[in-house]
Parts: C-alpha cells; sequence; structure tokens
C-alpha cells in the first residue's frame, strides 16, 4: 500500500504538470489536503511530508484534530463544510480560511464574530453552478449580490469563489464547468471586486480545473486513500 508521503508527492506532481501544461506558475496553485474523517496520525503524516493547508468539513471533529496537532507549527486549517449557524463563533476563531459561505447571514456572523486578534478571516462563496437540490451554494444569479455585502463586512476578506461541479468524466465538460466559475470571478471583478482565488477542483478533475485557474485544489482520496464513512 502506497503511503501517505508517496501519494502526497503524486498528487502535488499532477498540480505541477497541469499548471505547466496550462502555462501557469505552479506556486500559484494551493494544495488542501482534505483531511474530514481522517486520523490526526494521517494528518502528521502529511505534515511531516511538507503538507501544511488542510480542509475539514466537521467543526467537532476538526477542533479535536486541532487540539491534537497544536505542537506542529505553520498550520494553515481551512473549513470547507457547510456551515449551521451554532456553528460559526467556533469557526471564526479556529479557521484561517472559510470555503462555503453562501449566506449573508451566516458571513455576517462569522465577521461579527471573528476575534480582534486575529487577521480577518478569509472567506470564498460557495456556487452552485447547476443548481443542484442536493447541494450547497449560492447560485450564479444570486452571487453579485452577495458577494457586495460581503466584502463591506469588516472582519473577513472577500478572496473569491468555491464549486463542486456536477461529477464529469471528459476532460472538456470538466474544464467547461470550471470555467463558469472563473468568468463568474472575472465578472465580480469587473463590477469592482478583487478577488484573486478560484477554490476549485479534487482528485478526479484537478487537472481541468488548474487549466482553468484554480489557485487552490481540495484533495482527499487520492492523498489519504479511500475515506472511512463518518461518524453520526
Amino acid at each position: 500500500m502506497q503511503k501517505i508521503d508517496e501519494k502526497l508527492n503524486n498528487v502535488t506532481a499532477r498540480v505541477r504538470t497541469a499548471a505547466e501544461k496550462a502555462g501557469r506558475d505552479p506556486a500559484q496553485v494551493a494544495l488542501i489536503a482534505v483531511s474530514k474523517t481522517r486520523p490526526a496520525e494521517a494528518l502528521e503524516q502529511a505534515y511531516r511530508a511538507g503538507q501544511r493547508r488542510f480542509g475539514e468539513n466537521y467543526l467537532q471533529e476538526a477542533l479535536d484534530k486541532q487540539a491534537a496537532l497544536a505542537h506542529l507549527p505553520d498550520l494553515e486549517w481551512h473549513f470547507i463544510g457547510p456551515i449551521q449557524s451554532n456553528k460559526t463563533r467556533a469557526i471564526a476563531e479556529h479557521f484561517a480560511w472559510v470555503h462555503s459561505v453562501d449566506r449573508e447571514k451566516i458571513a455576517r456572523r462569522l465577521s461579527d464574530q471573528r476575534p480582534a486578534s486575529e487577521p480577518p478571516l478569509q472567506i470564498c462563496l460557495q456556487v452552485n453552478l447547476d443548481d443542484e437540490p442536493s447541494k450547497a451554494g449560492i447560485s450564479l444569479e444570486q452571487l453579485p449580490e452577495l458577494a457586495r455585502a460581503v466584502n463591506e463586512m469588516p472582519a473577513v476578506t472577500l478572496r473569491g469563489l468555491m464549486a463542486i461541479p456536477a461529477p464529469q468524466t471528459d476532460f472538456n465538460d470538466q474544464r467547461a464547468s470550471f470555467a463558469r466559475l472563473r468568468e463568474a470571478m472575472e465578472s465580480l471583478n469587473a463590477r469592482g471586486l478583487t478577488l484573486d482565488t478560484l477554490s476549485m477542483g479534487m482528485s478526479a478533475d484537478l487537472e481541468a480545473a488548474v487549466a482553468e485557474g484554480a489557485t487552490q485544489v481540495r484533495v482527499g482520496t487520492d492523498i489519504f486513500g479511500p475515506r472511512e464513512p463518518a461518524q453520526p
């Protein structure tokens, strides 16, 4: 069985190759290791292999791992799961990035509850590109209004957009989905915003995402192996 460090090296090489093929600097693409349901020991193995950014979906699980890994310097925690109102304070206090904001109420709570001693919370707005009922995210039509509101909040910095497109197996179809998110960010910037982050691409489609301008890719399975069922 491949070790986590070998898998991490393979994913890093994929990102580098995809960036170079697209004429981009590989340093422009950050790798977030999606570590939900993984034990703290697995994260530490990835850390020892050079990984610093970790994405978590479940708040209590993430807080437990943060406590277990508090001895490791320079960890950067990204919250990438759905957000309930009663979880915003802990998210605002314990994460550097939040990728899954899709409501003004949630963004405002995160801003109001971000500790003054911490730098602004880095925010991505989650977009539901295909209006899938089973997925979180704001529609493309509603996105400009939410972006304007979040951009004015004092303790968060609106950095960009995140999406999980409907699964596609064809490379060109994958690119077309990611292109829609890139175009949405370009449209917002044309309206006066200064967004610089596209959080898109996972294990099965990161090459297409990088080709369309992803600045952060979120990879779990291809680093940590098949996921164990989530605990209730």
